[in-house]
């Protein structure tokens, strides 16, 4: 059975960080509704290309349906709160003020649904000095220090390449959400969750604050070239932008592992390299010793090699090497999924392997393509007033628009 079979979500939604939170519950094996505006549905359908169906949207929704609804009309809202006590659980992440514009805050919910899980995720939070800033993954990455540490002494702060400033902060929502509906089953008692994407991603600079700013008494600098060698990249055949190999050296003895394997036993002894302190100190003149051997190597075989001998190595990998790594295929980490219109998509499984919890990988959904489903199933409606409310641009159904077509 499926971890969370039998929770349902009203996913109001959109980009990456709170779908990224709406998705992991779906993986889970939540039923996610992902409430869409008609006609454009979800801005982050129309990311890249414009046919609705970016690869952006579709890596963020996948196991969810689609209902499209015209929220900013009387009746579409009225739709919305009669859905809501249907569900366990809401959530949003639009903008400064669009939630309280539409009348659906948190108060308005709970009126027709007591025990409604209302969860919300912005930039800055709800209340403080920045609170109707508004905020994107690389904005929350700047707000959180990230950019401070990221690049080196002689470049400008830099953002980091990966998008943890939406995608991280989802998931910590998803956790906090999952705890809520865990204390709902025991008390019956819905409540309120608020998520700041800055106080989110500060989460994840824990361990340079506690190592690089004295308690946060002084700003944690970036690296210079070579500060921590051993701790390095080092390029490996054929010297392509990502033929590199990374090593964490952290103790005697995995420095000890690491001269053996490239059959530099010498350095041992070296008095300039005798200690941590020394090389990290001397590590301009290190840098080349481990250089020549990984030179000779491609980084695949250089972490053969390394990881073999107990050293902590991977190599570089790249996004297309994501996609081709005998690893990760080993542990099936690539799913193949059927898109309704654009056939066999590669697609990366939900990380966690549970023994006792597995939900099938299922491709997003097409704008609308579950909205007559759901009106049918949990208000009760009938074809002749499903069809009324088509009509008349209160709903979209990709069903009907197929059927037409």
């Amino acid at each position: 059975m499926p971890a969370l079979d039998g929770m349902r979500v009203l996913d109001m939604t959109q980009y990456e960080a709170g779908t990224s939170a709406t998705q992991a519950l779906a993986w889970l094996g939540a039923d996610v509704v992902k409430v869409e505006r008609t006609v454009v549905g979800d801005p982050g359908r129309g990311v890249q290309r414009g046919d609705g169906n970016s690869p952006y949207f579709i890596n963020w929704n996948s196991n969810k349906r689609s209902l499209a609804l015209d929220l900013g009309r009387p009746e579409g809202r009225e739709l919305l709160l009669k859905l809501v006590p249907k569900f366990d659980v809401f959530v949003e992440n639009y903008g400064p003020g669009v939630v309280e514009k539409l009348d659906i805050g948190y108060e308005v919910m709970k009126q027709v649904n007591p025990a409604i899980i209302y969860a919300r995720l912005k930039g800055f939070g709800t209340f403080g000095p920045y609170a109707q800033f508004k905020s994107y993954d690389s904005v929350a990455l700047a707000a959180s220090g990230a950019f401070s540490v990221t690049g080196t002494s002689e470049t400008p702060p830099m953002a980091p390449g990966i998008t943890v400033g939406d995608s991280g902060t989802g998931v910590q929502l998803a956790l906090a959400i999952t705890a809520a509906y865990v204390q709902k089953l025991k008390t019956g008692e819905g409540q309120e969750i608020e998520i700041s994407m800055q106080e989110a991603v500060t989460y994840f600079m824990r361990t340079v604050v506690a190592s690089r700013s004295d308690w946060g008494r002084e700003a944690a600098p970036r690296r210079k070239e070579h500060e921590m060698t051993p701790t390095d990249l080092f390029p490996c055949k054929p010297f392509g932008p990502n033929d590199y190999v990374f090593t964490m050296i952290v103790t005697t003895r995995m420095w000890d592992m690491l001269c053996a394997a490239i059959g530099r036993p010498d350095l041992i002894d070296d008095p300039r390299f005798a200690t941590g302190e020394l090389r990290r100190e001397n590590g301009a003149e290190l840098y080349p010793e481990i250089a020549a051997w990984t030179r000779e190597r491609t980084k695949y075989e250089a972490m053969e090699e390394l990881g073999a001998a107990g050293v902590p190595v991977s190599a570089v990998l790249d996004t297309h090497d994501l996609f081709t790594d005998p690893h990760l295929a080993a542990r099936n980490f690539i799913h193949t999924v059927q898109h309704p219109t654009l056939g066999e998509l590669p697609l990366m499984r939900w990380p966690p392997l549970m023994s006792k919890s597995d939900v099938p990988l299922v491709a997003a959904p097409l704008l609308g393509q579950h909205t007559e489903d759901v009106l049918r199933e949990d208000l009760g409606l009938d074809e002749a007033e499903i069809a009324r409310l088509r009509e008349a641009g209160l709903v979209e159904s990709y069903v009907a628009a197929a059927r037409a077509g």
